[in-house]
């Protein structure tokens, strides 16, 4: 279906200079792709690029119901659109809206490989439409499982060996457009020429789109669980501790004569003697009512008592040991003991 009049001019230059701000985006030397000059870039190539792709739709110019050689050859270029747009997307930042860029790429991506796959454009195999989950489903087998083991290695090879086919593939048609594009840009191709060079661009892109479905659904799985696991490690709102009230500040004193003369001397602070203090926090229940005088300890306590106890009911030691002292005192050491006489 051909595109026409004005508004398929006016659709031609749409796409090209979204396909320009493309190349000047590939090619920038930009030291970080946040800076503004590059992002005003990627929102002058989104705008013009998704204003392309409505009108296409609009144009009704592609239809599954018919083939690959019913396209006009000045309109294989559309096909490129969705993919373009995903691209762009992609060189979104603001790390708030990623997981929603990571989205919107790949609906794009996805509906320009099912186009491809409906005109019969390579032979790949079209990923799902939704992005994977943050966790595997329960009927998949347990991840420590031999079969859990088997399947990932066999995925793991299987995916390899189509990277390996899909580089291969990408470096023969860079050659091949390289080769093609001065021709084409500068008006000299016919028909077939063009055609043939709009073709090898989708298949580029074909294998271009495949990878980066693939990296766009490994990084939404790491986005969704970190999500998760912030919910999930997230403190409940409701507290169990009892806060109390913060205490005023206070000077010990030992009496009421030390208060009145080591006071603060204004009467904002706050001045109570030791015994004050003591009996403010017993009542406040902070402290019982039977404890052990300040500054012992329950070892210095439990000694004091016992020394007195010796002291009121062993009357009878204590004269005994009295009496020894005595005695001690009026006969020297050795006395009595005659068997060592000369």
């Amino acid at each position: 279906m051909a595109e026409g009049g004005a508004e398929g001019q006016k659709l031609a230059e749409l796409l090209a200079v979204g396909w320009q701000l493309w190349e000047e985006l590939e090619a920038g030397t930009a030291p970080s792709s946040g800076s503004p000059a590059v992002q005003d870039k990627v929102r002058q190539g989104m705008d013009v690029l998704s204003r392309a792709n409505s009108m296409v739709a609009e144009l009704d110019l592609f239809s599954e119901n018919e083939d690959l050689e019913e396209i006009a050859s000045a309109d294989l270029k559309y096909l490129l659109l969705p993919a373009l747009l995903g691209a762009m997307t992609l060189k979104q930042v603001g790390l708030s809206k990623r997981l929603e860029h990571l989205e919107s790429a790949r609906a794009h991506f996805w509906s320009f490989l099912k186009l491809c796959k409906s005109y019969g454009l390579g032979s790949f195999h079209l990923p799902p439409a939704a992005s994977p989950p943050a966790e595997e489903g329960a009927e998949s087998p347990p991840r420590g499982s031999p079969a859990a083991v088997q399947d990932k290695l066999v995925a793991m090879a299987a995916s390899r060996q189509a990277k390996i086919e899909r580089y291969k593939q990408k470096k023969e048609l860079e050659n091949r457009l390289a080769s093609m594009k001065n021709s084409v840009d500068s008006g000299q191709s016919d028909e077939e020429q063009i055609r043939e060079f709009y073709i090898l661009q989708t298949q580029k892109w074909i294998n271009t789109s495949l990878e980066e479905i693939e990296s766009v659904d490994q990084e939404i799985v790491l986005l969704r669980s970190r999500g998760t696991a912030k919910q999930s490690s997230a403190p409940p709102h409701a507290t169990s501790r009892q806060v109390r009230p913060p205490m005023k500040p206070f000077i010990l004193t030992r009496d009421a004569a030390q208060n009145k003369v080591f006071g603060a001397g204004y009467p904002s602070l706050p001045v109570m003697t030791v015994d004050d203090w003591y009996d403010q926090r017993r009542r406040q229940g902070v402290v019982s009512g039977q404890s052990t005088p300040p500054g012992l300890t329950d070892e210095e306590l439990q000694k004091q008592q016992q020394e007195k106890k010796e002291e009121e009911d062993d009357e009878e030691a204590l004269q005994k040991a009295r009496n020894w002292d005595d005695w001690k005192d009026t006969h020297p050491r050795g006395y009595g003991n005659r068997h060592n006489m000369g």
